[in-house]
């Protein structure tokens, strides 16, 4: 009991301060991971597997987690989609991004033993419930997502016809390969189609989608379910090709959205807690537009999921980039990295 009162006492950080070195993942409240293994996925990419502590939550297959580590000096987050593995532990592959400070740290330096912060695991990519036919339409990094849910499957035993529908832009930017092709061999209905954009490898197709390849991939049978993941205009021209003639249509787009076409001239937007007024673009996300400003809203992983740059929005017109919807109403909870001005704001900064 004194124990127990007497660590009770001591402040969180303190504790934490000493419960490191004897574990470097042993915290109070903290989520934390551990590396413990690390590998070369493809260029410019590597799969780290991690070891958790017992504040982290498991993510579903598909879902995402912001992921942490200092770089220079300052805590620094993005999202990463893990894939659960055996044992607790998860694996998380990252390619480097140019200008990615987390992305090349973890690329260049992570190592085995290195201990990262971990968030909340968040979204809802997921299969859905029914046995219907599923399309997944991967672009680069949007595989990591979709190779989180292949393995699900594949671990349930699963027989639901699947096809994976991969494009990369050279051969040694592709991940996962033999281990796709494995689970092709081990499971007739999954079928694994591989295509490069601008180099030929006799391992994989060539070309970008397009309405003969969705041909061919979907044939004559019923419409299957389709989930897009890739940069914004992959997704784009994933929806704008499969969501008319899709049984249902989910996308996730892992880089920020393109500005809004025919969007033109300035919107006045005014913080109403730091009492700051800015002008910003009309066709660009408001976190873009905030941080080229030389503000520092908080933002994770700046796709619209993980909800860290909403804020309030008390007075004004905003588009969603990613429907061009336009919404006139107050908002709690504005996704400042998926919308943009459409004129001017009051927003609770």
């Amino acid at each position: 009991m004194l124990g127990r009162a007497w660590t009770a006492l001591v402040p969180d950080h303190v504790f934490d301060f000493w419960a490191e070195r004897v574990s470097p993942t042993w915290s109070r409240r903290r989520p934390l991971a551990r590396v413990v293994a690390r590998e070369t996925a493809a260029d410019d990419t590597v799969t780290l597997v991690l070891a958790p502590n017992r504040h982290v939550r498991r993510p579903a297959p598909g879902q995402h987690l912001m992921v942490g580590a200092e770089v220079d000096g300052r805590l620094v987050r993005r999202s990463y989609s893990p894939s659960p593995l055996p044992g607790g532990r998860f694996a998380i592959t990252v390619k480097a991004v140019p200008g990615g400070r987390l992305s090349d740290h973890l690329v260049r330096h992570a190592r085995v033993g290195d201990v990262l912060a971990i968030g909340e695991p968040f979204g809802t990519l997921a299969l859905p419930g029914d046995e219907t036919p599923v399309l997944l339409l991967a672009g680069g990094s949007g595989i990591t997502p979709l190779i989180a849910l292949l393995r699900d499957q594949a671990a349930r035993g699963s027989t639901r016809p699947i096809t994976l529908a991969y494009w990369v832009r050279t051969p040694g930017e592709a991940c996962f390969v033999d281990e796709l092709g494995a689970l092709a061999v081990g499971h007739p209905s999954l079928r694994v189609h591989i295509a490069t954009t601008r180099a030929t490898d006799p391992r994989f197709a060539q070309g970008r989608l397009d309405a003969d390849t969705l041909a061919m991939l979907t044939g004559e049978g019923s419409a299957p379910h389709v989930i897009a993941c890739g940069g914004a205009g992959f997704v784009a021209h994933a929806r704008a090709l499969c969501e008319p003639r899709a049984a249902s249509f989910q996308a996730e787009a892992f880089s920020p959205p393109d500005a809004l076409p025919g969007e033109t001239g300035d919107a006045e937007v005014r913080l109403a807690r730091s009492g700051t007024t800015l002008r910003v673009p009309r066709n660009q996300p408001l976190l873009a537009a905030l941080e080229a400003a030389g503000l520092r809203p908080a933002h994770g992983c700046r796709m619209g999921i993980c909800n860290t740059c909403a804020c309030g929005k008390s007075a004004g017109i905003t588009r969603d980039v990613l429907t061009g919807a336009r919404d006139p109403e107050p908002a709690t909870a504005l996704r400042l990295c998926v919308n943009a001005a459409a004129g001017d704001l009051v927003l609770d900064l």
